[in-house]
């Protein structure tokens, strides 16, 4: 098989989506019945990937007449299987294979931004319509897919994604040196993975911790790690009285060999999103031996089992004691820990990579 991969979503900052994306290039070429992957990226074929991860997209070596390059990209879109693992076919793919992350847009639009709206309005019921294939994070996404847009039952298959083997547990030595960097020690901190944007319901996470005993907020601070996100004025001003109260602490987004660290060093793991295609921080917690507690929304039940605790994040009151208990029962903490760790490990990246291309081979037949 000729695969090409749109790869539009690399970058120096790899969100849940960049990383599905990597792992894919990674994974995909050395799947059984792969001839040859190329990646397509900003409207044109790409030799190395690394150029993408460092921000820095190379130049052409030679420049050709535009026309030309648009009668070479067509040529190779239409002589490959196109997997647009973003949401989105290229123009030029007459059709392909597509991954459908969530429709969070779509049941959730006041939490995206307005181009972001407008880009879904204008190419995404192109994309389905050209699609031979969709694949969806979860159970949960494909089956709002079928019901929200009426795509038929057998087109449309879910393949979860996977946990990296880097992420497990560690022990208080390994960690230290990297958490001391940002003024954490192993065990002394709870924390939350995730883009700061509504849907996340972090003001509510911050709302809980607030009204936790103060001896409790005081011994273990929250900190919020991941992407700047959008939408997010009023969050930022209850993180800065957070912060200044000294039980919060906000890290950005951190490099990959500092998350793990961070993963592995938190006592307990927060994940209130309202709404999500998959949910691949609280799995990387678990993978870390971390407690995890959850939302009781949308896909995360699915994908976390009877591994997490689950909250509802619009009762602040019933989320605060949910922490309480997590924090400090320590018969639940143990027993969670090892679900955690067994139902992490049932994701895999390989499997993800086999099923994909399953898929790619059924299509081709």
């Amino acid at each position: 098989m000729d695969v090409t991969l749109l790869v539009d979503a690399l970058g120096p900052q790899l969100s849940g989506i960049g990383r599905y994306v990597w792992e894919l290039c990674t994974r995909v070429p050395l799947q059984p019945g792969i001839d040859q992957v190329g990646y397509f990226a900003h409207g044109r074929y790409l030799e190395r990937l690394d150029s993408l991860l460092d921000g820095n997209l190379p130049r052409p070596r030679r420049r050709v007449p535009r026309w030309i390059a648009q009668r070479l990209t067509r040529r190779r879109l239409r002589s490959s299987l196109v997997h647009g693992p973003n949401y989105f076919l290229p123009a030029g793919a007459e059709t392909g294979i597509v991954t459908v992350h969530d429709l969070s847009v779509f049941r959730y639009p006041d939490t995206h931004p307005p181009d972001r709206l407008v880009e879904f309005e204008r190419r995404f019921a192109t994309t389905l319509e050209k699609a031979d294939h969709v694949i969806t994070d979860s159970e949960t996404v494909r089956r709002e897919l079928i019901a929200d847009f009426g795509v038929s039952a057998t087109s449309v298959t879910a393949v979860h994604l996977g946990v990296a083997r880097e992420f497990q547990p560690r022990t208080a030595a390994a960690i230290e040196p990297q958490l001391a960097t940002i003024g954490l020690s192993p065990g002394a901190y709870a924390l939350c993975v995730s883009t700061l944007e509504p849907r996340k319901k972090i003001a509510e996470l911050i709302r809980a911790w607030r009204e936790l005993p103060e001896n409790l907020r005081t011994k273990m601070p929250l900190v919020l790690a991941g992407a700047e996100g959008w939408l997010n004025d009023s969050l930022h001003d209850e993180i800065r009285e957070g912060i200044a109260a000294g039980w919060l602490k906000h890290v950005g987004y951190v490099p990959e060999g500092l998350l793990l660290a961070l993963y592995a060093g938190a006592a307990l793991f927060l994940y209130p999103s309202t709404y999500e295609g998959f949910g691949l921080p609280p799995l990387e917690a678990m993978a870390s031996g971390v407690p995890v507690l959850v939302a009781n929304r949308s896909c995360l039940p699915e994908i976390c089992g009877d591994a997490a605790g689950y909250v509802d994040p619009d009762d602040v009151t019933a989320f605060t004691e949910a922490i309480v208990r997590a924090l400090t029962d320590t018969r639940w903490r143990a027993e969670t820990r090892r679900k955690g760790l067994e139902r992490a490990a049932s994701f895999s990246w390989d499997h993800c990579a086999a099923k994909t291309v399953n898929i790619y081979g059924s299509i081709l037949r």
